[in-house]
């Protein structure tokens, strides 16, 4: 059975955004994103800051990070913990997707807000990335309900951005946790092959005018953790014009993350 719709999502070290593809009616839209945005306040982002916060125990009334899909939770995503973290960074969990990719540490193991002490259980950068997708996966649910769109996820194909650069080992641990987090088998594509795809989008049908069989196009991409360059090659087949990656840079954490802390020192 054809899919109903199409459901992109980018986790972003920094950021996440999401848009959805009517098959229906052939229209793609960028969604907005219900989070947390004071207390006692939700609201409508275009993105989803990749942040969590811890919050102790006595710091804020009981009831007071109530979103509209569930009872209050235990852990803050998005907009309120990025600001209020910033204020408080031992509960800060950031950059958890970089993580996933790093050799020298278990990404199940609950690491995260990295070297603090908290009396509470820390997070692991797997369900910290699982925890951001299953906001998503409700922001998504919720936002088609206040459209009077009942859709079902298995109705669906879900196709999440990854690093170019992400190993097998990331790549399964990011599939694994959208499994976690609610949203079925997902299609994973690299982010410059998405950007690529974008510019062919926004161009049209002409994009085939502006570059020919044999040309070799470089795309970069300077994510908030990671730096992923892509060759791509435009080959002709029986007449028909096709693209292929053909080299992908091997440095991974080179994004913005990494440039912060290098101004800084």
């Amino acid at each position: 059975m054809n899919p109903r719709f199409s459901l992109g999502i980018d986790l972003g070290t920094s950021n996440c955004a999401m848009a959805v593809a009517d098959h229906d009616s052939d229209s793609t839209d960028v969604l907005p994103v219900t989070q947390i945005v004071a207390a006692n306040q939700v609201g409508e982002m275009r993105t989803l800051p990749s942040a969590l916060y811890l919050p102790h125990p006595e710091e804020f009334p009981a009831d007071s990070f109530r979103l509209p899909w569930d009872a209050v939770g235990q852990v803050i995503v998005g907009q309120f913990a990025r600001d209020h973290g910033a204020l408080v960074p031992d509960r800060l969990v950031t950059s958890a997707k970089s993580w996933l990719s790093n050799p020298h540490i278990d990404p199940k193991q609950r690491t995260l807000p990295w070297r603090f002490d908290i009396a509470e259980e820390k997070l692991s950068p797997f369900e910290s990335s699982s925890r951001y997708l299953q906001h998503l996966k409700e922001s998504f649910l919720y936002s088609m309900h206040q459209q009077g769109r009942e859709w079902n996820l298995a109705d669906g194909q879900v196709v999440l951005t990854v690093p170019a650069s992400f190993d097998e080992v990331a790549r399964s641990l990011t599939a694994e946790a959208a499994e976690t987090a609610g949203l079925g088998k997902v299609v994973l594509l690299e982010e410059p092959q998405a950007a690529f795809y974008a510019w062919m989008a926004q161009v049209g049908p002409e994009w085939r005018n502006a570059v020919t069989p044999g040309d070799i196009i470089l795309v970069c991409d300077i994510g908030g953790g990671t730096a992923d360059f892509s060759l791509i090659a435009v080959t002709d087949a029986a007449g028909d014009m096709q693209l292929e990656r053909i080299s992908v840079g091997e440095h991974i954490l080179l994004g913005g993350d990494n440039m912060d802390l290098a101004l800084a020192y």
